[in-house]
């Protein structure tokens, strides 16, 4: 599992999609991977979800494509069967981290509250994603969950409101091993099949990644 986790943070951006046709898993993929970014985070927020997981793995197997919003253990199972490499949830369940470790697959479970934090290392998660981050105090809320837990080697992915501009300002804190986010592929440029306007945003965010 800290392979996956090691691969996410050598990327250190992880671009959230919503996915309506399956068929356009493998040309954002595609897009995605030549602006230097070679993971992407398929929303279970529709019904391809799993099968455009299934195309981009098929089609792609060095593409690290991982299934997002998992929301009950049934939605673990349905990411493993179409070989999503890891998952992420936008909150921490028992039963959730339970059935993602059961088949093992890499789980970063979301948190928001100290007392959630504590309860998903309690589980065995030490890759957390912090969501939705904006709404939650941003960069000073995770700069003043550092000190407490830093003893127990937490870090975090922050998602929710993170934009270009403020990529660079949560990736240089030192407990965040990632940043998850939307405006690299909307849901409207995947719609419009405007995956050379995905390419030129995941070059931008590269751009930004590299000068760190």
């Amino acid at each position: 599992m800290s392979a996956v986790f090691e691969t996410i943070r050598g990327i250190g951006v992880v671009p959230v999609v919503e996915i309506e046709n399956p068929d356009d898993g493998v040309p954002l993929a595609r897009a995605l991977r030549a602006g230097g970014i070679s993971t992407m985070e398929v929303t279970f927020r529709t019904a391809a979800a799993a099968e455009a997981i299934r195309l981009v793995k098929a089609e792609l197997p060095d593409f690290v494509v991982g299934a997002g919003t998992l929301v009950t253990p049934a939605d673990v199972a349905q990411a493993v069967a179409a070989g999503a490499a890891y998952g992420v949830s936008p909150g921490f369940r028992a039963d959730l981290s339970a059935a993602a470790a059961a088949v093992a697959l890499p789980f970063i479970p979301g948190v928001i509250t100290p007392s959630e934090i504590l309860a998903a290392v309690d589980a065995g998660h030490r890759h957390l994603k912090f969501f939705p981050a904006a709404h939650y105090g941003g960069i000073e809320t995770l700069r003043s969950l550092a000190a407490p837990f830093s003893r127990l080697s937490v870090s975090f992915m922050p998602t929710g409101g993170v934009r270009a501009a403020t990529l660079a300002d949560h990736l240089a804190l030192p407990h965040v091993f990632a940043v998850g986010g939307t405006w690299i592929a909307s849901r409207a440029d995947v719609v419009g099949g405007r995956f050379g306007e995905i390419e030129l945003a995941a070059r931008e965010a590269r751009t930004t990644l590299d000068a760190l």
